[in-house]
């Protein structure tokens, strides 16, 4: 493997590209150098392969919106977000004139920021998007006190539950491994269905969890805090109980979001920490006519007939639960981010694409029909947004109260050591992992944003 590409000063990154730029780029089997054309600006908007159609759609209203002044060409990057991430960097490293505006994974602006990847928004711009937008997006849009992007989408996790099983939603995990433990003493589904596998998702749970706990992993200046305090404790406690329990998943350890929807259609969980698209799964019929997950008994167990009740009747949400009662939980969020590209031929112009590619209408079309919540406030009291998203409450309960996580460039090299040291979770051991937790993630915090 060859050795990370550091990247380079803004003086650098600035320098006209070369001739030949686009042979060498097009042999890496990157696109995207211009024909030469004469006409009005194009931008090339760099986002995720998921809501592609959406993304296009909007980029095509932008392009109408601007009155011919420039267009907006939606250029879709790899499914995989860490291909998503190379494909970025590797353009940006080689100061790409045709990369302008970047559809971001939260976790990537504090990196592309401190490396000079992208552009700070002008104080203008910046208060625009302020105006209207969810405190939690803003977050991840912020480095060092100053905002380098625009919150396009987000995403955060509530409890799922099978009402036959706990009539009363669990209000803490405390509550909820004790009623997972009386169901499987019971013989009935039992499953609480996380995300256990080593990835990142792990390191969401964990974050979310030491954030509820009062604690945080790493501030922005790469101070590491998860030492302070028993909040770390705390949280590898409930990991460590929620996947060693009686009646615990066994093959949660290398359970993703997927595998916690399907082990509820299943009939086999009881519970789950999940995102929105559960909801939309569990009442989608599937091509065979069938649809709401597997049919219960009277006890509430997976049926061989058919009894007329199905998962989906008994399927319901609530809070994300707390880790100290009587304080609400602090659920990590997700979510897409617009930034400008430093690299770019038409950055003025790319900052206004921006606010209108994340504009109410196309962030509630991004709602609706790809099925990523908004970042704008008002948007939440729109009847056809809750029509899509019956849980809405919760959902914007969960964002009132977010986590982000930490706002470091090095969180990628972070988020890779605390997925290791943290899986399995059945194998934690509470009283002795936070030193070698606090060790490991100083010496990934001392890390740059670098190319692999």
């Amino acid at each position: 493997m060859s050795e990370p590409v550091h990247p380079t000063s803004r003086r650098a990154r600035r320098r006209p590209v070369v001739v030949g730029a686009c042979a060498v780029l097009a042999a890496a089997a990157i696109a995207g150098c211009s024909s030469g054309a004469t006409g009005p600006p194009v931008l090339n908007f760099y986002g995720p392969a998921d809501g592609a159609t959406q993304y296009s759609a909007a980029a095509e209203d932008c392009t109408a919106a601007s009155g011919g002044r420039y267009s907006v060409v939606y250029q879709s990057l790899p499914k995989a977000a860490d291909d998503q991430r190379l494909q970025l960097a590797r353009r940006l490293v080689a100061g790409d004139p045709e990369v302008d505006i970047l559809g971001i994974d939260v976790t990537w602006t504090a990196e592309f920021a401190a490396a000079g990847w992208i552009e700070k928004l002008p104080d203008d711009v910046a208060a625009r998007v302020r105006q209207g937008t969810l405190e939690g997006p803003l977050q991840t849009s912020t480095y060092q006190g100053s905002l380098w992007a625009a919150p396009l989408n987000t995403n955060t996790q509530i409890l799922w539950y099978r009402k036959d099983l706990s009539p009363t939603p669990p209000a803490t995990w405390d509550e909820m491994i004790a009623a997972s433990e009386r169901l499987a003493q019971q013989g009935l589904p039992s499953y609480i269905e996380v995300q256990g596998a080593q990835y990142e998702g792990l390191v969401v749970w964990f974050n979310t969890l030491i954030n509820s706990a009062g604690g945080q992993i790493v501030d922005e200046n790469g101070r590491v805090l998860l030492g302070q305090g028993d909040a770390a404790q705390k949280a590898l406690s409930v990991m460590q109980r929620v996947a060693a329990a009686p009646g615990s998943d066994p093959s949660l350890s290398v359970n993703k979001e997927n595998d916690g929807r399907l082990a509820m259609e299943a009939g086999t969980a009881a519970f789950q920490i999940n995102y929105p698209f559960v909801y939309a799964s569990i009442h989608t019929p599937p091509p065979d006519g069938g649809g709401g997950g597997t049919f219960i008994d009277a006890q509430g167990k997976p049926s061989g007939t058919d009894t007329g009740r199905r998962v989906v009747d008994e399927f319901a949400w609530a809070p994300y639960p707390s880790v100290v009662p009587g304080q609400q939980a602090r659920p990590t969020i997700g979510g897409i981010n617009l930034a400008v590209s430093a690299t770019g031929d038409h950055r003025d112009l790319a900052f206004e694409a921006i606010q209108c590619l994340r504009n109410r209408d196309n962030q509630l079309r991004n709602a609706v029909e790809g099925g990523v919540p908004p970042t704008l406030a008002d948007l939440y009291s729109d009847p056809a947004f809750q029509a899509k998203y019956p849980a809405w409450e919760a959902i914007k309960s969960s964002l009132d109260n977010a986590s982000v996580r930490p706002l470091t460039p090095a969180y990628t090299s972070i988020s890779i050591v605390l997925s290791d040291l943290l899986n399995p979770p059945a194998e934690i051991d509470p009283e002795t992992a936070v030193p070698v937790l606090v060790d490991q993630v100083e010496g990934a915090a001392n890390s740059e944003g670098l190319v692999p």
